[in-house]
């Protein structure tokens, strides 16, 4: 047998509406009276009627997520949040790691309420999308909401960090495929972060790891062990690219930060359990999940889908993996 709302509101001595009001967490419904109906609700085995409910409502009270990709740590870990932060708002996640194009098909399918995107190298695409749509990297040049975390801010603090620890010769470790916005803002970000202080910009250290896993960042490290120029300190453009070049260095027995300083970019937990604790630069995971999450169910709500920037602020974690140059530890 199915319960439903009226058996519910008899058993709790209270109207069909209060329950409802009570069930969509209404500030109409007293505290305790909202408390006794969710017990009763629980007890008694209730289920929504998410179909009946959309048809009232026309929300669905989901939303779809498109992330063209999961293998890296620091992906992974902000779908995670953002998966959290969506249930805490009562909302369900469809995520979809197929193109753009094929994603919003699937999505409309599902009447999603709105959409995250990560991977936005065809975001022209997104500007005919009707229901609301908030992406989060570079917000330049784009007719759609995004969160924008400043990559070329976080870029400037961590050449900033390194140079007030005394290191002049800092090599950059990224890649700088033309196609991807936000690795381009970091490559970007460092040139005028070293520019700026008068210190060298040579292929030498800024060195192009082609690609973004662990295995690219690990031997574009060992290319720059090789050649003629070696660093005092070294920035990483990404978890998994930092992981390599720690590997890299400790196979060249040396040790971090008493040879090298290394900082990394991603503001993750997982940077603190790595072989050696890297200090790292970013805005922090949890940030980034709740601004999505936030702006995306606000123009749900208001049904408002007029494009805004919002403009966040990276902050530097530090560990161990940075010291003074020329200083023994």
């Amino acid at each position: 047998m199915n319960i439903t709302i009226k058996d519910v509101a008899r058993v709790a001595g209270v109207s069909y509406s209060t329950v409802s009001k009570a069930l969509n967490d209404s500030p109409l419904v007293r505290p305790d009276t909202k408390s006794k109906i969710m017990k009763i609700a629980k007890e008694l085995g209730y289920k929504p009627n998410f179909a009946a409910q959309s048809l009232v409502s026309k929300q669905t009270k989901v939303i779809g997520l498109i992330w063209p990709t999961l293998e890296r740590i620091a992906p992974s870990t902000l779908v995670t949040r953002i998966n959290e932060e969506i249930k805490s708002k009562s909302y369900s996640m469809i995520l979809s790691i197929d193109c753009i194009e094929d994603s919003l098909e699937l999505f409309k399918r599902y009447q999603v309420d709105g959409v995250l995107v990560f991977d936005e190298h065809n975001h022209s695409i997104l500007d005919t999308v009707s229901i609301p749509i908030v992406t989060y990297g570079v917000g330049r040049n784009k007719k759609h909401t995004v969160i924008d975390v400043s990559y070329q801010m976080a870029m400037k603090m961590s050449v900033e960090y390194l140079y007030n620890l005394g290191h002049r010769n800092i090599a950059y470790l990224g890649d700088f495929s033309p196609i991807d916005d936000r690795q381009l803002e970091k490559y970007y970000g460092i040139k005028k972060a070293m520019k700026s202080l008068n210190l060298p910009i040579t292929n030498e250290n800024l060195v192009n790891t082609a690609g973004l896993n662990w295995y690219d960042g690990y031997l574009a490290t060992k290319r720059l062990l090789n050649s003629s120029n070696r660093p005092t300190a070294i920035i990483g453009s990404s978890y998994d690219i930092s992981a390599g070049i720690v590997r890299a260095l400790r196979e060249a027995n040396l040790i971090i930060p008493k040879d090298i300083s290394v900082m990394s970019y991603d503001n993750i937990s997982q940077m603190g359990n790595l072989e050696i604790p890297l200090t790292s630069i970013g805005v922090p995971v949890d940030e980034i999940a709740c601004n999505m999450v936030d702006t995306l169910i606000t123009q749900i709500k208001t049904k408002d889908t007029t494009p805004i920037l919002k403009q966040l602020t990276p902050k530097i974690n530090e560990r161990v993996s940075c010291a003074q140059a020329g200083i023994l530890l």
